[in-house]
């Protein structure tokens, strides 16, 4: 008996973790579907909230300004990320790649503050430009580390034949490392986006009165009470971010498994 007990007590346990965490995504989604302006007082399916959200300017322009910020830190991060590591992977610079791994050590909360504190040193005024600046600085700690890896493992032959051929630097830059790291470009631009798309805090701190993205406009209209289309806003950004998570795992576990070079 013990040993039965035994034996369904891990898969239990297992069960009610998972249930813990997606129960309440469960109960969010189910309830952007409600035709009640009481959120959590089910009165019949429809589509009201959907209609409604698209329809709101205030909505369509927080979610312009969250593409903008979210493009814009996905070109940069790709942009100074490879360029760093082709350029400084065999240099002095090398040894300060470490210094990005710190970004995902310390505490957001914590770069946020200090990023606060760094622009109202220097009297920056907060906008998109400081939020475009404060996403670039978290997407660089996950896109350095995906390319660094992608790219210390391209045999370096490719490199000095390239250069021995006569080609120079940006050009073996520009038509031998990037597309063999093409598939660490893709997979980093989706969590960078993914990342940006969903980030509260830093927006938080470093957006300003004049910036509002879609995790900010919802904390908003959080704090006078919940509304049924808050719910259809979070599963709609709920399932835009599952899909790119999901194509980030898929292009990753290709990749290890050599169908990707």
């Amino acid at each position: 008996m013990k040993k039965i007990s035994g034996a369904f007590a891990l898969p239990f346990l297992t069960i009610l973790v998972y249930l813990f965490l997606y129960l309440p995504i469960a109960v969010l989604v189910f309830f952007s579907f409600n035709d009640s302006y009481v959120p959590y007082n089910w009165n019949g399916f429809s589509l009201r909230w959907y209609y409604e959200l698209f329809e709101s300017a205030d909505v369509l322009n927080a979610l312009k300004n969250s593409l903008i910020v979210a493009g814009s830190t996905v070109i940069l991060t790709l942009t100074m990320g490879s360029l760093l590591v082709f350029y400084g992977s065999r240099t002095f610079l090398s040894r300060l790649l470490i210094l990005f791994y710190a970004n995902l050590a310390a505490p957001e909360i914590v770069l946020a503050v200090g990023l606060l504190s760094f622009f109202s040193f220097f009297s920056v005024p907060l906008g998109m430009s400081t939020l475009i600046c404060a996403h670039t600085l978290i997407g660089l700690g996950y896109v350095v580390p995906i390319l660094h890896a992608r790219f210390s493992e391209i045999d370096y032959k490719y490199t000095e034949a390239s250069l021995d051929l006569g080609a120079t630097q940006m050009q073996t830059f520009l038509k031998i490392i990037l597309p063999l790291l093409s598939p660490a470009l893709v997979s980093s631009a989706l969590l960078v986006f993914v990342i940006s798309l969903d980030d509260f805090i830093m927006s938080f701190f470093t957006a300003g009165a004049t910036t509002q993205t879609l995790p900010l406009y919802i904390f908003s209209v959080i704090r006078s009470g919940a509304s049924p289309m808050i719910n259809a806003l979070s599963t709609l950004l709920l399932g835009v971010s599952s899909l790119l998570v999901l194509l980030f795992s898929l292009i990753t576990v290709k990749r290890k498994m050599g169908v990707i070079e």
